[in-house]
């Protein structure tokens, strides 16, 4: 469901992301890990198609994000670190402009946006104004509007800033139980324990170039010595002279 090929973004005479060949599939649960500045944030905005690669090309489901955007767009949920809301909407009325551009529609619709506000414990902030909202509810509702078109491929950037232990496992548990379903989830995350948790595969980035993928139990024994996925992280991306 994601594919990439010699993926590359440079900045100046930067190497952001370089030469990256990726594929995750259907129904996988995939995290990506790497240091700040690591090239995580701009591979996620090279899928999503919020920037243009320098050379190389990303699919997603089969449809290049540049060449075919809006049939790679309509298989795509995304879930950034920041999300921008329009802060003078209410949750209800942000979820039905979300359907509005998905073309989401029919005698259904108001049960399906019900149904999401309540997974994600917004339901009873709804009818306030975004503006109103602390942090971490505004996170939980982009997570219930972004799975408002069904898509087949979530990609999320870092999601557990701001949400305390109770919605971290809401989230955790809604995006592995949709896995399951088939839907591919890819997530950039600093929190590892959680990854030890959920991933499928770990794929680890660092100074723009993927050191490793795998699972968690492939990815540690990379390491010189038994650890957990923390300790083989640092020891991967360690910076020698």
């Amino acid at each position: 469901m994601i594919r990439t090929n010699s993926l590359t973004k440079a900045f100046g005479a930067k190497l952001a992301v370089a030469e990256l060949d990726l594929e995750v599939q259907a129904g996988e649960f995939f995290c990506f890990l790497g240091p700040n500045g690591a090239g995580k944030t701009t591979t996620i905005k090279l899928l999503t198609g919020l920037l243009h690669p320098t050379r190389g090309r990303a699919f997603i489901g089969g449809f290049d994000i540049v060449q075919q955007p809006v049939e790679a767009k309509r298989l795509l949920g995304y879930v950034p670190d920041q999300p921008f809301l329009y802060e003078r909407l209410t949750g209800f009325e942000l979820m039905r402009l979300v359907a509005g551009l998905y073309g989401v529609d029919g005698k259904g619709l108001a049960e399906r946006v019900g149904d999401l506000l309540a997974a994600f414990d917004v339901a009873e902030v709804a009818d306030e104004l975004i503006a109103d909202l602390s942090h971490g509810m505004r996170q939980k509702l982009c997570f219930a509007a972004t799975f408002l078109h069904e898509p087949q491929v979530v990609v999320v950037d870092e999601p557990w800033v701001g949400l305390d232990p109770r919605s971290i496992r809401t989230v955790r548990t809604y995006l592995k139980e949709r896995t399951r379903q088939g839907v591919t989830v890819f997530m950039s995350t600093h929190t590892l324990p959680i990854v030890e948790e959920v991933a499928d595969r770990v794929g680890v980035i660092h100074r723009g170039r993927l050191l490793a993928t795998g699972t968690v139990a492939e990815i540690k024994r990379l390491a010189s010595r038994p650890g957990s996925l923390e300790d083989v992280f640092l020891e991967l991306t360690e910076d020698r002279g």
